[in-house]
């Protein structure tokens, strides 16, 4: 295992890595990542590179940014030995790095892995959609035919992301039809979410993030845009960040709806820290909230992230502005993904990407700050 023993002074090295199993990604994405991990060494006073082959490791201090989240095993060969030693977070198990933790099965005869986390989706009940976790296609069937009594359903591979592969289905052959392309070695092992789909859905981002040197606690909106085929896809986060954890959240003038989706996401982590062997120093909470089939307003966590985020470059311009300023209270900050030729950043952001990514074609990424305060608001 590799040592990683803070040293007296600020030497030390933050290193942009990929975890261990996690999938291939865009170059626009790999940019932003590195943009993050450059923007935490200079927050540590620490060197940034981008390879871990490319250095010694003999005494020197590793910080790291993964791609994705952390096996326990992995994070120990890796000498992370707590939230201090990285960005993102680290997880007991495959399964519990997915969304499928989140909603019960079927019934106390279903099927589910050994490593089902069976007592967590009673601690979150309160706080997602109606919804359950299938691992079979019996149960799946079973599942969908109760959720379908109360209108369309949302079909969520644990494994995929940015959105991809889920599916909306108004009827139970549209569930098998789906089942159809859905191997039964993938639905055993990673399992399938069925969830209440909602219609006018916004999503809010709620989390908190920490380097070490400044805390925050942040809540914001993910916007929807079209990518270079017009087909509708993630467009980057407005956050509003406050200096401090959970708490310093209570000092914003928060809408009532804003309210709800900090508590449920709270809730949220409440559940996961009571997980053994969990740590994270960046946790994030989707939350969506709309109209179910009835016109009934709900509002649920639907996904949680314990990895650099779409939203991390807007967390770290707002701890950068902290760190230069103490006196800062909180700072809004937007990340932003467009796609397309003729998007033109505004002066004061900080452009991450812009040209031609092999697989989604011409894209910018940047960030700005659009406030600072220094009182809470």
């Amino acid at each position: 295992m590799t040592s990683n023993t803070c040293p007296d002074g600020p030497k030390g090295i933050v290193i942009a890595c990929s975890a261990p199993g996690s999938e291939a990604l865009f170059v626009h994405e790999r940019h932003a990542i590195n943009a993050v991990a450059r923007q935490i060494a200079l927050l540590k006073g620490f060197a940034f590179e981008g390879d871990l082959s490319a250095f010694k490791l003999d005494g020197e201090y590793l910080y790291y940014v993964p791609d994705d989240s952390l096996l326990l095993a992995d994070a120990s060969r890796m000498g992370i030995a707590g939230p201090k030693d990285f960005f993102g977070g680290v997880l007991p198990s495959r399964l519990a790095m997915t969304k499928v933790i989140t909603h019960d099965v079927i019934s106390a005869s279903a099927f589910r892995p050994d490593d089902w986390p069976a007592e967590f989706p009673e601690r979150v009940s309160a706080a997602v959609l109606p919804g359950y976790s299938t691992f079979s296609r019996t149960d799946t069937l079973q599942a969908a035919d109760r959720l379908l009594r109360q209108g369309p359903v949302r079909l969520k591979p644990p494994l995929a992301s940015r959105g991809r592969e889920q599916q909306i289905a108004s009827s139970v052959s549209e569930v098998e039809a789906f089942l159809e392309r859905y191997q039964a070695s993938n639905l055993e092992k990673n399992g399938l979410v069925l969830e209440t789909n909602l219609a006018d859905i916004a999503t809010l981002s709620v989390g908190i993030a920490d380097v070490g040197e400044i805390a925050i606690a942040y809540v914001g909106t993910q916007r929807i845009t079209a990518d270079n085929a017009g087909q509708p896809v993630y467009g980057g986060s407005d956050i509003i960040a406050v200096r401090g954890g959970w708490e310093a959240l209570a000092g914003l003038s928060l809408s009532s709806a804003s309210a709800l989706a900090v508590a449920q996401a709270r809730t949220y982590d409440a559940a996961m820290i009571e997980c053994p062997g969990f740590f994270a120093s960046r946790r994030n909470y989707d939350i969506g909230q709309g109209t179910d089939w009835s016109g009934k307003w709900k509002s649920g966590v639907l996904e949680a992230c314990w990895r650099i985020g779409g939203s991390s470059t807007a967390e770290l311009a707002a701890m950068n502005v902290m760190q230069q300023y103490p006196d800062v209270q909180f700072v809004c900050a937007s990340a932003v993904k467009a796609f397309g030729m003729n998007c033109q950043p505004p002066a004061n952001a900080t452009v991450h990407f812009q040209g031609e990514d092999p697989d989604e074609g011409a894209i910018t990424r940047y960030t700005a700050v659009t406030r600072i305060s220094r009182k809470t608001a």
